[in-house]
């Protein structure tokens, strides 16, 4: 039988799996994954995993998740790339395309064929009230043209900058992308580019008609001091860390904010707030930043209220000065 894997921000996957057993009867081989708030990436990916494991057959395993380009997505996409023969991964979660994907478990022994079946019934289940404002025939969505959002020719019009241990995510493919209008996605790291595997699922993540690519810090500022060749695009940057950010900027990327998301938390860090952690290097960084005349926007989502960044850098310095 096919292994099912559902995936998602929080505990949705957790309820629409609850919910589909009220409606379908308890399922064997199903395995509920969330990401918390708490949890960065590699947290995610190990319980994905550890979800893996507990199928007897893992020759066939289909992926149902919540957002395409999401944390959730982009994990999963990473350990789908050594399985792309036979695993198979569908965004959109809905309730009718989790009771199809049971039901064709019944007749249907291949994870790509279940896929390629639910998709229909997902797009079905979608309808509105009053009747007169369904439309009548489903049109495929056109990619999104943003060339009439471009900066002056010649020069990159810089939307956005943020730091971002996630790097390219739901929250940015989606909500800052929409915020900004970006025409180009740039994640500015070394350790990436040097990535092939990472570099390609940023480049599958990118929203509709936004083009993503990954240059080393020193390209970037190469980039910046002569951009004639981008055309006037509206480029969003995405750094790993804040020292990328520090090196580009003193390099010549003219960023005069930045934006900041998620910073991961690991050893030796401190843990001021749920979704940023520093250790000394990263606090005297910011500092450096500061002194540079950088402006610091501290939120997840544009809808979010701003973060006080002195704030937060004064208590992660109690916390490791207490440590020591």
């Amino acid at each position: 039988m096919v292994g099912i894997i559902i995936a998602s921000h929080g505990e949705f996957a957790k309820g629409i799996k609850q919910s589909g057993s009220m409606i379908f009867g308890e399922q064997e081989n199903v395995q509920a994954v969330t990401l918390m708030p708490d949890m960065g990436p590699d947290d995610l990916k190990a319980k994905l995993e550890e979800a893996i494991s507990t199928f007897k057959d893992q020759d066939q395993v289909l992926f149902l998740v919540d957002l395409w380009g999401g944390t959730p997505f982009n994990q999963v996409n990473g350990l789908f790339e050594a399985h792309k023969d036979k695993w198979a991964i569908v965004a959109g979660l809905n309730l009718p395309m989790l009771i199809e994907a049971y039901a064709s478990r019944l007749s249907m022994e291949s994870a790509q064929e279940i896929a390629a079946h639910i998709i229909e019934t997902a797009k079905e289940g979608v309808k509105v009230r009053p009747e007169a404002l369904q439309p009548k025939e489903a049109k495929a969505a056109a990619p999104v043209d943003n060339s009439a959002n471009a900066g002056k020719p010649g020069s990159f019009d810089y939307v956005l900058a943020r730091i971002d241990s996630r790097l390219l995510h739901g929250q940015v493919a989606t909500a800052w992308s929409k915020s900004v209008t970006p025409t180009r996605i740039i994640v500015v790291s070394d350790a990436v580019a040097k990535d092939d595997l990472r570099t390609q699922l940023i480049q599958q993540a990118a929203p509709v008609g936004v083009k993503a690519h990954v240059v080393p810090v020193d390209q970037m500022i190469k980039l910046a001091k002569d951009d004639k060749h981008f055309g006037g695009q509206r480029a969003l940057l995405l750094f790993e860390t804040p020292q990328d950010a520090l090196r580009a900027i003193e390099g010549g990327v003219p960023l005069k904010e930045l934006n900041v998301g998620s910073m991961a938390h690991s050893t030796g860090k401190v843990q001021p707030n749920k979704v940023l952690a520093f250790d000394q290097d990263d606090i005297d960084t910011f500092k450096k930043l500061e002194d540079k005349g950088v402006k610091f926007d501290v939120r997840k989502v544009p809808t979010d209220s701003k973060d006080n960044m002195d704030a937060i850098l004064n208590k992660a310095q109690e916390e490791i000065n207490k440590s020591k």
